[in-house]
């Protein structure tokens, strides 16, 4: 998830989230300033953490109107530190107000997932496994999410339902067992498609590896299990650990030499970095 797949897919979003907000008028700013009068406002960092999301930030203002103009004096990825003024925002007050809540709703929200992201993906460096995300999203937001986690460090799983082929506990079921899951979607699915099971236990990474599984996800087992499992793919299939993984226990994982970590906890349990606008004024 990119930039410009963002400007691609984000203003119908921004739009929604502001009209949530604006139903009808901004009373409150309309009471106080009767007409359009230009003014200046700052984004001020209260947090240490990662910026992302900037260009989401500017285009809320831009949307209520194409006038409006940001300076920022940071960039997505970069780290920021509590106190930092990190860029202006100019245009009609009005719109300066009526925009600041959604505005800062998708920075701090984005900030706070790449903050999280970085956090855990600082703990994989040296090592070859990718720290992924999941479809554990908020929704609506999951074009701002995933992109957050990218700007953190981490990388994308598959972004929706139609992106990839994931057998999961209960596909199996509604095959009737791993081998015919596997069997099943290889007919149905395009040859280019990657073909991932997700296994509770050492007889279902038995029968996913016999069934040419191409990943095999290592769903909620113990570290022992899963370096069971790992020893007996042996290379085979590409592996993935997952299952409650946070920034407090990954260091649990990192030595079985997996080649993912899945960790949903990325986007629904990352806190906001809290950020602000301040000292508005008039120009």
């Amino acid at each position: 998830m990119n930039e410009i797949t963002m400007k691609l897919n984000a203003d119908r979003l921004i739009m929604q989230a502001l009209e949530e907000d604006i139903t009808s008028e901004d009373i409150t700013t309309n009471a106080v300033m009767r007409e359009k009068q230009m003014g200046e406002v700052q984004l001020l960092c209260k947090q240490d953490g990662v910026l992302a999301g900037l260009w989401v930030f500017e285009r809320v203002f831009q949307l209520l109107d194409p006038e409006t103009e940001a300076q920022f004096y940071v960039k997505d990825g970069d780290k920021v530190k509590a106190g930092q003024l990190a860029g202006v925002v100019r245009g009609d007050i009005r719109v300066l107000l009526s925009g600041e809540r959604t505005a800062l709703n998708f920075l701090q929200r984005m900030s706070g997932i790449a903050t999280y992201t970085h956090q855990i993906a600082e703990l994989l460096k040296g090592s070859r496994t990718r720290l992924l995300d999941t479809r554990k999203t908020t929704p609506n937001m999951r074009i701002f999410e995933k992109y957050a986690v990218k700007t953190g460090g981490g990388y994308n799983h598959r972004y929706n339902l139609s992106d990839g082929i994931l057998l999961k506990d209960n596909h199996i079921a509604a095959a009737g067992s791993v081998k015919k899951a596997v069997e099943m979607a290889r007919e149905y699915a395009p040859f280019v498609r990657k073909i991932e099971v997700e296994t509770e236990n050492l007889d279902m990474v038995r029968e996913a590896l016999e069934a040419g599984a191409d990943i095999i996800m290592l769903d909620n087992m113990t570290p022992e299990m899963m370096k069971e499992a790992v020893d007996l793919i042996q290379g085979r299939a590409q592996t993935e650990c997952s299952g409650n993984v946070t920034r407090e226990n990954i260091d649990k994982v990192l030595s079985l030499g997996v080649d993912y970590i899945s960790c949903g906890a990325l986007t629904h349990s990352a806190p906001i970095l809290d950020l602000s606008l301040k000292n508005l004024h008039q120009i």
